[in-house]
Protein backbone atom coordinates (compact mmCIF):
# COMPACT_ATOMS: atom_id res chain seq x y z
CA UNK A 1 0.00 0.00 0.00
CA UNK A 2 1.34 3.42 -0.90
CA UNK A 3 2.07 5.65 2.03
CA UNK A 4 0.20 8.51 0.42
CA UNK A 5 -3.20 6.95 1.08
CA UNK A 6 -5.79 9.64 1.43
CA UNK A 7 -7.14 10.74 4.78
CA UNK A 8 -10.64 9.96 3.57
CA UNK A 9 -9.98 6.34 4.51
CA UNK A 10 -10.16 7.37 8.15
CA UNK A 11 -13.32 7.81 10.16
CA UNK A 12 -14.49 11.46 10.14
CA UNK A 13 -13.19 12.42 13.59
CA UNK A 14 -9.73 10.92 13.06
CA UNK A 15 -9.58 12.24 9.52
CA UNK A 16 -10.34 15.77 10.72
CA UNK A 17 -7.64 15.61 13.38
CA UNK A 18 -5.14 14.26 10.86
CA UNK A 19 -5.94 17.05 8.40
CA UNK A 20 -5.48 19.60 11.16
CA UNK A 21 -2.09 18.08 11.98
CA UNK A 22 -1.11 18.02 8.31
CA UNK A 23 -2.08 21.65 7.98
CA UNK A 24 0.04 22.54 10.97
CA UNK A 25 2.97 20.65 9.50
CA UNK A 26 2.59 22.34 6.11
CA UNK A 27 2.58 25.79 7.69
CA UNK A 28 5.66 25.14 9.82
CA UNK A 29 8.48 27.07 8.20
CA UNK A 30 11.11 25.60 10.49
CA UNK A 31 11.29 22.36 8.57
CA UNK A 32 12.33 21.86 4.96
CA UNK A 33 9.78 20.37 2.63
CA UNK A 34 12.49 18.42 0.85
CA UNK A 35 13.92 16.16 3.54
CA UNK A 36 16.53 13.69 2.43
CA UNK A 37 15.32 10.15 3.01
CA UNK A 38 11.63 11.12 3.26
CA UNK A 39 9.34 8.13 3.05
CA UNK A 40 6.37 9.94 1.48
CA UNK A 41 6.81 8.25 -1.90
CA UNK A 42 7.72 4.83 -0.57
CA UNK A 43 5.35 1.91 -1.00
CA UNK A 44 4.49 0.16 2.24
CA UNK A 45 3.63 -3.48 2.57
CA UNK A 46 -0.06 -4.25 2.79
CA UNK A 47 -1.14 -6.96 5.20
CA UNK A 48 -4.20 -9.12 4.85
CA UNK A 49 -7.30 -7.96 6.68
CA UNK A 50 -8.13 -11.53 7.54
CA UNK A 51 -5.69 -11.57 10.43
CA UNK A 52 -3.78 -14.52 9.00
CA UNK A 53 -0.20 -14.68 7.82
CA UNK A 54 0.55 -13.35 4.35
CA UNK A 55 3.60 -12.82 2.21
CA UNK A 56 4.48 -9.63 4.02
CA UNK A 57 4.66 -11.19 7.47
CA UNK A 58 8.20 -12.28 8.23
CA UNK A 59 9.06 -15.40 10.17
CA UNK A 60 9.63 -15.00 13.88
CA UNK A 61 12.17 -16.63 16.12
CA UNK A 62 12.66 -16.65 19.85
CA UNK A 63 15.35 -14.39 21.26
CA UNK A 64 17.25 -17.09 23.06
CA UNK A 65 18.65 -20.49 22.22
CA UNK A 66 19.36 -23.50 24.37
CA UNK A 67 22.03 -26.17 24.45
CA UNK A 68 19.84 -28.39 26.58
CA UNK A 69 18.73 -31.39 24.56
CA UNK A 70 15.66 -31.79 26.71
CA UNK A 71 14.41 -28.27 27.31
CA UNK A 72 10.77 -28.14 28.30
CA UNK A 73 8.43 -25.27 28.90
CA UNK A 74 9.63 -24.62 32.40
CA UNK A 75 13.39 -24.87 31.83
CA UNK A 76 15.75 -21.99 32.53
CA UNK A 77 17.93 -20.36 29.87
CA UNK A 78 21.04 -18.35 30.58
CA UNK A 79 21.51 -16.71 27.22
CA UNK A 80 22.87 -13.19 27.14
CA UNK A 81 20.23 -11.18 25.33
CA UNK A 82 20.78 -8.09 23.32
CA UNK A 83 19.53 -4.87 24.82
CA UNK A 84 18.11 -3.30 21.69
CA UNK A 85 14.89 -2.35 23.39
CA UNK A 86 16.24 -1.18 26.74
CA UNK A 87 15.30 -4.25 28.72
CA UNK A 88 17.39 -7.36 29.02
CA UNK A 89 15.61 -10.53 29.95
CA UNK A 90 16.77 -13.28 32.20
CA UNK A 91 14.35 -16.14 31.78
CA UNK A 92 12.84 -17.24 35.08
CA UNK A 93 9.62 -18.73 33.87
CA UNK A 94 7.22 -20.84 35.86
CA UNK A 95 4.91 -23.14 34.00
CA UNK A 96 4.05 -25.86 36.45
CA UNK A 97 0.48 -26.41 37.46
CA UNK A 98 -0.68 -25.08 40.78
CA UNK A 99 -0.11 -27.43 43.69
CA UNK A 100 -2.12 -27.91 46.85
CA UNK A 101 -5.80 -28.07 47.54
CA UNK A 102 -6.51 -24.59 46.26
CA UNK A 103 -4.83 -23.51 43.04
CA UNK A 104 -5.70 -19.90 43.82
CA UNK A 105 -3.76 -19.76 47.11
CA UNK A 106 -1.80 -16.53 47.06
CA UNK A 107 1.45 -15.48 48.71
CA UNK A 108 1.85 -11.77 48.14
CA UNK A 109 5.41 -11.72 49.46
CA UNK A 110 6.48 -13.36 46.19
CA UNK A 111 4.94 -10.72 43.96
CA UNK A 112 8.05 -8.57 43.81
CA UNK A 113 10.75 -11.13 43.14
CA UNK A 114 11.80 -13.35 40.26
CA UNK A 115 11.27 -16.97 41.20
CA UNK A 116 13.39 -19.99 40.28
CA UNK A 117 12.47 -21.98 37.17
CA UNK A 118 9.43 -24.18 37.67
CA UNK A 119 7.81 -21.90 40.25
CA UNK A 120 4.97 -19.68 39.14
CA UNK A 121 4.79 -16.18 40.54
CA UNK A 122 1.65 -15.70 42.60
CA UNK A 123 -0.66 -13.05 41.23
CA UNK A 124 -3.07 -11.14 43.49
CA UNK A 125 -5.42 -10.35 40.63
CA UNK A 126 -6.31 -14.07 40.42
CA UNK A 127 -8.26 -13.82 43.67
CA UNK A 128 -11.90 -14.68 43.20
CA UNK A 129 -13.95 -11.52 43.65
CA UNK A 130 -16.05 -11.46 46.78
CA UNK A 131 -19.80 -11.89 46.33
CA UNK A 132 -20.34 -8.13 46.63
CA UNK A 133 -17.39 -7.11 44.45
CA UNK A 134 -18.09 -5.41 41.16
CA UNK A 135 -15.81 -5.68 38.12
CA UNK A 136 -12.48 -3.95 38.64
CA UNK A 137 -12.24 -0.21 38.00
CA UNK A 138 -8.48 -0.31 37.61
CA UNK A 139 -6.42 0.04 34.47
CA UNK A 140 -2.91 -0.77 33.42
CA UNK A 141 -0.29 1.75 34.39
CA UNK A 142 3.43 1.40 33.78
CA UNK A 143 6.27 3.72 34.65
CA UNK A 144 9.83 2.85 33.67
CA UNK A 145 10.76 -0.35 31.81
CA UNK A 146 11.37 -3.02 34.45
CA UNK A 147 14.72 -4.79 34.52
CA UNK A 148 14.59 -8.48 33.66
CA UNK A 149 17.21 -9.94 35.89
CA UNK A 150 17.44 -12.52 38.63
CA UNK A 151 17.61 -9.77 41.24
CA UNK A 152 14.61 -7.56 40.71
CA UNK A 153 14.03 -4.83 43.30
CA UNK A 154 10.69 -4.67 45.02
CA UNK A 155 9.50 -1.71 42.96
CA UNK A 156 10.05 -3.64 39.72
CA UNK A 157 7.59 -6.46 40.11
CA UNK A 158 7.00 -8.86 37.24
CA UNK A 159 3.33 -8.19 37.75
CA UNK A 160 1.98 -4.98 36.31
CA UNK A 161 1.53 -1.89 38.50
CA UNK A 162 -1.84 -0.23 38.21
CA UNK A 163 -3.80 2.79 39.24
CA UNK A 164 -7.44 3.79 39.23
CA UNK A 165 -8.69 4.73 35.77
CA UNK A 166 -8.52 8.43 35.10
CA UNK A 167 -10.57 8.19 31.92
CA UNK A 168 -13.84 6.86 33.28
CA UNK A 169 -15.22 4.38 35.72
CA UNK A 170 -15.97 0.97 34.34
CA UNK A 171 -19.64 0.22 34.04
CA UNK A 172 -21.29 -2.26 36.35
CA UNK A 173 -21.04 -5.83 35.10
CA UNK A 174 -24.80 -5.95 34.58
CA UNK A 175 -24.91 -2.67 32.64
CA UNK A 176 -26.92 -3.28 29.45
CA UNK A 177 -24.94 -0.60 27.64
CA UNK A 178 -21.74 -2.65 27.68
CA UNK A 179 -22.53 -4.84 24.69
CA UNK A 180 -23.60 -2.00 22.34
CA UNK A 181 -20.45 -0.08 23.28
CA UNK A 182 -18.28 -3.11 22.70
CA UNK A 183 -19.89 -3.94 19.37
CA UNK A 184 -19.42 -0.35 18.20
CA UNK A 185 -15.82 -0.21 19.41
CA UNK A 186 -13.63 1.16 16.63
CA UNK A 187 -10.65 -0.83 15.44
CA UNK A 188 -8.64 2.39 15.21
CA UNK A 189 -9.09 5.65 17.05
CA UNK A 190 -7.19 8.63 18.45
CA UNK A 191 -7.22 9.31 22.20
CA UNK A 192 -5.69 11.85 24.56
CA UNK A 193 -4.35 10.62 27.90
CA UNK A 194 -1.06 8.74 27.49
CA UNK A 195 0.02 8.84 31.15
CA UNK A 196 -0.30 5.07 31.66
CA UNK A 197 1.56 4.13 28.48
CA UNK A 198 4.70 2.09 29.07
CA UNK A 199 6.82 4.35 26.86
CA UNK A 200 5.32 7.67 28.03
CA UNK A 201 8.72 8.84 29.28
CA UNK A 202 10.46 8.03 26.02
CA UNK A 203 10.27 9.45 22.51
CA UNK A 204 10.12 13.16 21.74
CA UNK A 205 8.23 13.99 24.95
CA UNK A 206 8.18 17.81 25.11
CA UNK A 207 10.24 18.25 21.96
CA UNK A 208 8.66 18.98 18.61
CA UNK A 209 8.94 16.10 16.18
CA UNK A 210 10.51 16.74 12.75
CA UNK A 211 8.05 17.33 9.96
CA UNK A 212 9.11 14.33 7.85
CA UNK A 213 8.86 12.02 10.89
CA UNK A 214 5.36 13.25 11.77
CA UNK A 215 4.16 12.77 8.20
CA UNK A 216 5.48 9.22 8.20
CA UNK A 217 3.62 8.40 11.41
CA UNK A 218 0.45 9.86 9.88
CA UNK A 219 0.94 7.52 6.94
CA UNK A 220 1.21 4.62 9.40
CA UNK A 221 -2.03 5.72 11.03
CA UNK A 222 -3.80 5.74 7.67
CA UNK A 223 -2.59 2.22 6.91
CA UNK A 224 -3.78 0.97 10.30
CA UNK A 225 -7.17 2.67 9.92
CA UNK A 226 -7.68 1.13 6.50
CA UNK A 227 -6.20 -2.34 6.83
CA UNK A 228 -6.41 -3.53 10.45
CA UNK A 229 -7.95 -7.02 10.64
CA UNK A 230 -11.09 -7.45 12.70
CA UNK A 231 -9.13 -9.04 15.55
CA UNK A 232 -6.63 -6.23 16.22
CA UNK A 233 -7.57 -2.93 17.89
CA UNK A 234 -5.35 0.14 18.08
CA UNK A 235 -5.36 3.47 19.89
CA UNK A 236 -2.93 6.28 19.05
CA UNK A 237 -2.32 9.47 21.00
CA UNK A 238 -3.01 12.89 19.57
CA UNK A 239 -0.46 14.68 21.78
CA UNK A 240 2.20 11.96 21.50
CA UNK A 241 2.28 10.61 17.98
CA UNK A 242 5.12 8.21 18.81
CA UNK A 243 2.93 6.17 21.20
CA UNK A 244 0.50 3.41 20.23
CA UNK A 245 -1.42 0.74 22.12
CA UNK A 246 -2.70 -2.44 20.52
CA UNK A 247 -4.96 -5.22 21.76
CA UNK A 248 -4.84 -8.50 19.85
CA UNK A 249 -7.44 -11.28 20.06
CA UNK A 250 -5.88 -14.74 20.29
CA UNK A 251 -6.45 -16.70 17.07
CA UNK A 252 -8.82 -19.70 16.97
CA UNK A 253 -7.20 -23.12 16.82
CA UNK A 254 -4.41 -22.04 19.19
CA UNK A 255 -3.95 -22.21 22.97
CA UNK A 256 -4.50 -18.43 22.94
CA UNK A 257 -8.01 -18.54 21.48
CA UNK A 258 -10.45 -15.93 22.81
CA UNK A 259 -7.77 -14.24 24.92
CA UNK A 260 -6.84 -10.55 24.77
CA UNK A 261 -3.17 -9.58 24.63
CA UNK A 262 -2.09 -5.99 25.25
CA UNK A 263 0.96 -4.32 23.70
CA UNK A 264 2.36 -0.80 24.04
CA UNK A 265 4.42 0.42 21.09
CA UNK A 266 6.80 3.29 20.44
CA UNK A 267 7.84 4.79 17.11
CA UNK A 268 11.49 5.74 17.80
CA UNK A 269 12.78 9.21 16.98
CA UNK A 270 14.69 7.83 13.99
CA UNK A 271 11.73 5.86 12.64
CA UNK A 272 11.52 4.24 10.10
CA UNK A 273 15.28 3.70 10.07
CA UNK A 274 14.83 1.72 13.29
CA UNK A 275 11.87 -0.59 14.01
CA UNK A 276 9.23 0.17 16.64
CA UNK A 277 9.74 -0.81 20.27
CA UNK A 278 7.06 -3.12 21.66
CA UNK A 279 6.18 -3.98 25.27
CA UNK A 280 3.88 -6.87 26.22
CA UNK A 281 1.73 -6.70 29.37
CA UNK A 282 2.49 -10.16 30.72
CA UNK A 283 1.04 -9.95 34.22
CA UNK A 284 4.12 -11.91 35.28
CA UNK A 285 3.20 -14.92 33.11
CA UNK A 286 5.40 -16.47 30.44
CA UNK A 287 3.00 -18.04 27.95
CA UNK A 288 5.19 -18.01 24.84
CA UNK A 289 8.92 -18.36 24.11
CA UNK A 290 8.78 -14.99 22.35
CA UNK A 291 6.91 -13.08 25.07
CA UNK A 292 8.95 -12.49 28.20
CA UNK A 293 7.59 -11.84 31.68
CA UNK A 294 9.42 -8.51 31.65
CA UNK A 295 7.49 -7.41 28.55
CA UNK A 296 10.11 -8.01 25.89
CA UNK A 297 8.77 -9.23 22.54
CA UNK A 298 11.22 -11.35 20.54
CA UNK A 299 10.68 -10.92 16.83
CA UNK A 300 13.17 -10.59 14.01
CA UNK A 301 11.10 -7.76 12.59
CA UNK A 302 11.68 -5.77 15.79
CA UNK A 303 15.41 -6.38 15.87
CA UNK A 304 15.11 -8.30 19.13
CA UNK A 305 16.27 -11.50 17.47
CA UNK A 306 18.94 -11.84 14.80
CA UNK A 307 16.92 -13.52 12.10
CA UNK A 308 17.66 -13.91 8.43
CA UNK A 309 18.00 -10.82 6.27
CA UNK A 310 14.53 -11.17 4.76
CA UNK A 311 13.02 -11.49 8.25
CA UNK A 312 14.34 -8.20 9.56
CA UNK A 313 12.98 -4.66 9.55
CA UNK A 314 13.30 -2.91 6.17
CA UNK A 315 13.08 0.88 6.38
CA UNK A 316 10.54 2.19 3.90
CA UNK A 317 8.82 -1.18 3.51
CA UNK A 318 8.08 -2.64 6.93
CA UNK A 319 5.15 -1.12 8.84
CA UNK A 320 3.51 -1.14 12.25
CA UNK A 321 0.61 -3.07 10.76
CA UNK A 322 3.07 -5.77 9.73
CA UNK A 323 4.44 -5.90 13.29
CA UNK A 324 0.99 -6.36 14.85
CA UNK A 325 -0.13 -9.00 12.34
CA UNK A 326 3.18 -10.84 12.78
CA UNK A 327 2.71 -10.98 16.55
CA UNK A 328 -0.76 -12.41 16.11
CA UNK A 329 0.01 -14.89 13.35
CA UNK A 330 3.56 -15.98 14.09
CA UNK A 331 3.93 -15.69 17.87
CA UNK A 332 0.39 -16.53 19.01
CA UNK A 333 0.32 -19.63 16.83
CA UNK A 334 -1.03 -23.17 17.13
CA UNK A 335 2.28 -24.76 18.18
CA UNK A 336 4.30 -22.18 20.14
CA UNK A 337 6.61 -24.91 21.44
CA UNK A 338 8.35 -24.82 18.08
CA UNK A 339 8.98 -21.07 18.36
CA UNK A 340 11.95 -22.09 20.48
CA UNK A 341 15.06 -22.22 18.27
CA UNK A 342 16.15 -25.77 17.60
CA UNK A 343 12.97 -27.45 18.74
CA UNK A 344 11.66 -27.98 15.22
CA UNK A 345 14.73 -30.02 14.33
CA UNK A 346 15.41 -31.54 17.77
CA UNK A 347 11.88 -32.70 18.53
CA UNK A 348 10.45 -34.54 15.55
CA UNK A 349 7.79 -37.13 15.05
CA UNK A 350 5.81 -38.46 18.00
CA UNK A 351 8.13 -36.93 20.62
CA UNK A 352 7.78 -33.49 19.07
CA UNK A 353 4.00 -33.77 19.09
CA UNK A 354 4.01 -34.93 22.71
CA UNK A 355 6.16 -32.01 23.81
CA UNK A 356 4.09 -29.55 21.77
CA UNK A 357 0.82 -30.78 23.24
CA UNK A 358 2.20 -30.53 26.77
CA UNK A 359 3.36 -26.99 26.06
CA UNK A 360 -0.09 -26.10 24.71
CA UNK A 361 -1.73 -27.41 27.87
CA UNK A 362 0.52 -25.30 30.07
CA UNK A 363 0.05 -22.30 27.80
CA UNK A 364 -3.73 -22.55 27.84
CA UNK A 365 -3.79 -22.45 31.64
CA UNK A 366 -1.66 -19.30 31.55
CA UNK A 367 -3.87 -17.84 28.84
CA UNK A 368 -6.91 -18.33 31.08
CA UNK A 369 -5.10 -16.49 33.86
CA UNK A 370 -4.25 -13.72 31.42
CA UNK A 371 -7.96 -13.42 30.59
CA UNK A 372 -8.73 -12.86 34.27
CA UNK A 373 -5.87 -10.39 34.54
CA UNK A 374 -7.11 -8.40 31.54
CA UNK A 375 -10.72 -8.50 32.70
CA UNK A 376 -9.81 -7.21 36.14
CA UNK A 377 -7.37 -4.62 34.82
CA UNK A 378 -8.45 -3.56 31.35
CA UNK A 379 -6.15 -1.14 29.53
CA UNK A 380 -7.26 2.47 29.43
CA UNK A 381 -9.61 3.32 26.55
CA UNK A 382 -10.32 -0.40 26.02
CA UNK A 383 -12.56 -0.91 29.06
CA UNK A 384 -15.84 -1.27 27.14
CA UNK A 385 -14.24 -3.56 24.59
CA UNK A 386 -12.70 -5.86 27.21
CA UNK A 387 -15.90 -6.18 29.25
CA UNK A 388 -18.00 -6.78 26.15
CA UNK A 389 -15.54 -9.24 24.66
CA UNK A 390 -15.53 -11.51 27.69
CA UNK A 391 -19.25 -11.14 28.28
CA UNK A 392 -19.88 -12.27 24.71
CA UNK A 393 -17.33 -15.09 24.65
CA UNK A 394 -17.71 -16.41 28.18
CA UNK A 395 -19.73 -19.48 27.14
CA UNK A 396 -17.34 -20.30 24.28
CA UNK A 397 -14.38 -20.14 26.65
CA UNK A 398 -16.09 -22.23 29.33
CA UNK A 399 -17.32 -24.77 26.77
CA UNK A 400 -13.76 -25.16 25.51
CA UNK A 401 -12.56 -25.64 29.08
CA UNK A 402 -15.19 -28.31 29.64
CA UNK A 403 -14.18 -30.13 26.45
CA UNK A 404 -10.48 -29.92 27.35
CA UNK A 405 -11.19 -31.22 30.87
CA UNK A 406 -12.83 -34.22 29.20
CA UNK A 407 -9.80 -34.96 27.07
CA UNK A 408 -10.13 -32.89 23.89
CA UNK A 409 -6.78 -31.53 22.77
CA UNK A 410 -6.18 -27.80 23.25
CA UNK A 411 -7.01 -25.79 20.15
CA UNK A 412 -9.19 -28.49 18.61
CA UNK A 413 -12.64 -27.81 17.19
CA UNK A 414 -14.75 -28.81 20.17
CA UNK A 415 -17.87 -29.01 18.00
CA UNK A 416 -16.40 -31.76 15.85
CA UNK A 417 -17.21 -35.36 16.66
CA UNK A 418 -13.78 -36.27 15.36
CA UNK A 419 -11.91 -33.94 17.71
CA UNK A 420 -8.71 -35.63 18.83
CA UNK A 421 -8.50 -36.75 22.45
CA UNK A 422 -5.56 -37.21 24.76
CA UNK A 423 -5.19 -34.45 27.35
CA UNK A 424 -3.10 -35.30 30.42
CA UNK A 425 -4.79 -36.03 33.73
CA UNK A 426 -2.93 -33.19 35.42
CA UNK A 427 -4.10 -30.72 32.79
CA UNK A 428 -7.72 -31.88 33.02
CA UNK A 429 -7.71 -31.27 36.77
CA UNK A 430 -6.11 -27.84 36.38
CA UNK A 431 -8.66 -26.77 33.77
CA UNK A 432 -11.48 -27.88 36.05
CA UNK A 433 -10.11 -25.69 38.84
CA UNK A 434 -9.73 -22.72 36.52
CA UNK A 435 -13.30 -23.14 35.27
CA UNK A 436 -14.74 -22.26 38.66
CA UNK A 437 -12.62 -19.11 38.86
CA UNK A 438 -13.71 -18.14 35.34
CA UNK A 439 -17.38 -18.76 36.18
CA UNK A 440 -17.12 -16.35 39.10
CA UNK A 441 -15.41 -13.61 37.09
CA UNK A 442 -17.58 -13.98 34.00
CA UNK A 443 -20.75 -13.90 36.10
CA UNK A 444 -19.57 -10.72 37.85
CA UNK A 445 -18.92 -9.27 34.41
CA UNK A 446 -22.56 -9.78 33.42
CA UNK A 447 -22.47 -13.10 31.55
CA UNK A 448 -25.52 -15.25 32.24
CA UNK A 449 -25.97 -18.99 32.77
CA UNK A 450 -22.31 -19.56 33.54
CA UNK A 451 -23.04 -21.53 36.71
CA UNK A 452 -23.88 -24.59 34.63
CA UNK A 453 -20.17 -24.90 33.93
CA UNK A 454 -19.15 -24.88 37.57
CA UNK A 455 -17.39 -28.08 38.63
CA UNK A 456 -18.20 -29.69 41.96
CA UNK A 457 -15.28 -29.86 44.32
CA UNK A 458 -15.60 -33.62 44.55
CA UNK A 459 -14.94 -33.87 40.78
CA UNK A 460 -11.73 -31.85 40.83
Amino acid sequence: MASSASGEALNPSVSLKLKQKEGALDSDAKYSASVVGSEDDTDLLKSSTSGSTNANVVKTSNCFSSNDDDMSMDDEDNDDDDDDNDYDCDDNDGFLYDDGDDCMTLQSQFDNVDLPPGVEATLPWLNDPSPSEKPSTKTLAISDPPPCSSTVPSEASSTVPFEASSSKELADGNDDSIMPKSQQFKKFDMVEDFSDHHFSRMGFSDEQAPRYWAKRIQDEWKILEKDLPDTIFVRVYEARMELLRGVIIGPPGTPYHDGLFVFDCLFPTNYPKSPPMVYYYSGGLRLNPNLYECGKVCLSLLGTWSGKQNENWVAGQSTMLQVLVSIQALILNAEPFFNEPGHESSYVGAEGQRQSRKYNEDTFILSLKTMIYTLRRPPKYFEDFVLGHFRERAHNILAACKAYSEGTLVGSDITSQNAEKGGSAQFKASVAKMMNTLVTHFTRNGSTNCEKFRVEASHI
